[in-house]
């Protein structure tokens, strides 16, 4: 198994389908998951430090969980057959209950769990970045301030501004 770090959760343009980014954590793939707004929603929140007031289902399931005096050790992706990715949560005892990835994951964030990806799925459906790829990414303060200055040049301009006859 190779163990992966989750970079998040991106959405897909156009359709709006969001994506869960894994990567390698020693080398240089990635493995993009579609994954529902629900629990794309749970990962992205999590990550971004927010917390509700009240537990969410992955949260609940977290606490169930310990309550019942068991641990999750680690989240597998196992399998990736017709477009669909499989998963598991593997217990303290060896024990596995097959999850959808994103639900595996979104448990993982907030139990500070590791994401291993079978070899073979990421053989199959892994996206090699290179370093050149990485670097041309902005960091996020650099991005929000490239989005802020696109809008106000989108303030400035009119339809009128596109007429060739100007």
């Amino acid at each position: 198994m190779i163990e992966m770090r989750i970079v998040g959760v991106r959405v897909e343009m156009p359709s709006q389908q969001p994506i869960l980014i894994l990567s390698e954590r020693d080398g240089n793939r990635s493995l993009p998951i579609l994954i529902g707004t629900t629990e794309a929603s749970a990962i992205a929140m999590h990550l971004q430090g927010l917390r509700p007031a009240r537990p969410l289902t992955h949260d609940l399931l977290g606490q169930v969980i310990t309550a019942l005096g068991h641990a999750v050790q680690q989240v597998r992706v196992v399998d990736f057959r017709e477009g669909t990715f499989y998963g598991e949560l593997v217990f303290e005892n060896g024990t596995t209950v097959s999850a959808r990835p994103s639900d595996a994951v979104a448990l993982a964030v907030r139990t500070e769990i590791p994401v291993f990806v079978d070899p073979a799925v990421l053989d199959s459906a892994g996206v090699v970045v290179s370093e050149d790829d990485e670097a041309e990414e902005l960091p996020e303060e650099e991005s929000e301030d490239e989005v802020e200055r696109f809008r106000e040049f989108l303030d400035t301009i009119s339809p009128e501004d596109f007429d060739e006859g100007k």
